[in-house]
């Protein structure tokens, strides 16, 4: 095991979910209707299942995928043996990555309750792991996507590089419950092994879902809320639907569904979010109000390139509250793919990258203020070099203690030593999962 995942062990296998998870949950009562694709054109996607928003299997979408073959978690590992992948976030929100041959042997022999998901998608550009574009392809009902419009630059985070995520998931990892944000769809290509999934309707109160739990782990939230969904109390309304997503099957998750994802065996995945004409009305809707910045650039980019869809933006009242819910607890998450949920979705994206963006422009002008503080301050015609609190106590330190065996020397070292806080510590609040 490396060093990344020691740290606090005790409290990922407290649960013991390890040996009670095949007894944890009841079967899955699978409800949600697979349809062929070979038989089901874009034009009635679009009308059957995308406008109405309904959530469905496709199957014999990725029969000539490459990815069907080359994507084994023995073949992963060989392959792209010395490439790290992210698998989580520490207290700071940096990301935390693992390499490859590492992940492997972890997936092989951890016994974590929630088990570390990879959700990467920095690897469209990266020399290697770009190999990974070659071996699958998007269906052509997801090939409209309104966000490129925006472009590369300004994209949202979630989206960056490659627009979309390749997933490995362990056994008893996965998503909590939540919405995916600014109104888009999402599809989810299991390319090997058996995700659960459960869906709830767009209305469904988020007070409802959004329960107190230990933990905002998939693993948690399925043993303590899904059995609630067969109590007599529980709104006939907001009954979910629940699917056991098998290799070589794509699911297609509309914008505004609720939905939690479990994985009951390791599984290879790969997921994107997007934006066609279908939804743009109500991701216009939320990305306005949400991400105003942004939207005015989009808006711009509308003008000259879908002008329709421009004439849409301009008649949006942007404030009347859609009546779907949406998942606030996300805002300032994963599609259907951050380790806890993302909480970065675990299969989903998710929109604490929104408040990480804020946070790191907030920190960069906090830091331009100290700069220029720290810079110089005129002192009789002298400029002197302001002195850090660090540097002063290290200063009397070594004055007061000079024959101290612990004194620092100039990179900061005592008795040799590093001194330095670890950098990859862990715990399950920590490990955000983006699906």
């Amino acid at each position: 095991m490396t060093s990344e995942l020691k740290d606090q062990r005790k409290d990922w296998v407290k649960n013991n979910y390890y040996e009670t998870f095949d007894k944890l949950l009841p079967p899955v009562i699978d409800t949600l209707p697979r349809v062929d694709a070979r038989n089901l054109s874009c034009e009635e996607f679009r009308n059957k299942y995308e406008l109405p928003r309904i959530p469905i299997v496709l199957t014999h979408l990725m029969d000539d995928w490459p990815a069907m073959n080359k994507w084994t978690m023995k073949k992963l590992a060989k392959k792209y043996r010395n490439q790290s992948f992210k698998v989580g976030e520490d207290n700071k929100g940096n990301s935390v990555k693992l390499k490859m041959k590492y992940y492997k042997e972890y997936i092989e022999y951890n016994k974590d309750d929630s088990p570390l998901y990879v959700f990467d998608g920095n690897y469209g550009d990266h020399r290697k792991k770009c190999q990974f574009l070659k071996d699958y392809k998007v269906p052509a009902y997801f090939s409209e996507d309104l966000f490129h419009l925006v472009g590369e630059r300004r994209r949202p985070p979630y989206r960056f590089n490659c627009f979309s995520w390749v997933v490995f998931g362990p056994k008893r990892s996965g998503t909590s419950v939540h919405i995916d944000p600014l109104g888009t769809h999402a599809w989810n290509a299991l390319v090997s092994g058996y995700k659960r999934w459960i869906l709830f309707p767009t209305h469904t109160p988020r007070w409802l879902l959004k329960q107190k739990l230990p933990d905002s782990e998939a693993v948690t939230w399925f043993k303590f809320v899904h059995p609630q969904t067969d109590d007599k109390n529980w709104p006939d309304d907001c009954k979910p639907i629940e699917c056991l997503q098998g290799p070589g099957e794509m699911m297609f998750v509309p914008g505004g569904w609720w939905h939690a994802v479990l994985n009951v065996s390791d599984t290879v995945a790969v997921t994107q979010n997007y934006v066609s004409s279908a939804n743009f009305g109500a991701s216009w809707h939320k990305t306005a109000r949400g991400r105003p910045k942004l939207s005015k650039k989009w808006l711009a980019q509308l003008r000259e390139h879908r002008p329709d869809l421009a004439k849409i933006a301009d008649e949006t009242d942007l404030s009347v509250k859609l009546a779907e819910q949406s998942d606030s607890s996300s805002n300032g998450s994963t599609s259907s793919s951050s380790s806890s949920s993302s909480s970065s979705c675990s299969t989903c994206f998710s929109e604490s990258e929104d408040s990480r963006e804020r946070s790191r422009s907030r920190k960069k002008s906090e830091s331009r203020k100290k700069r220029g503080k720290r810079d110089m301050e005129t002192e009789g015609g002298r400029k002197k070099r302001y002195r850090s609190k660090t540097e002063r106590d290290r200063d009397s330190y070594r004055n007061n203690s000079s024959s101290h065996s612990d004194s620092w020397d100039e990179r900061g070292t005592t008795n040799g030593k590093s001194s330095r806080r670890g950098s990859s510590e862990h715990s399950n609040k920590d490990r955000r999962r983006e699906h």
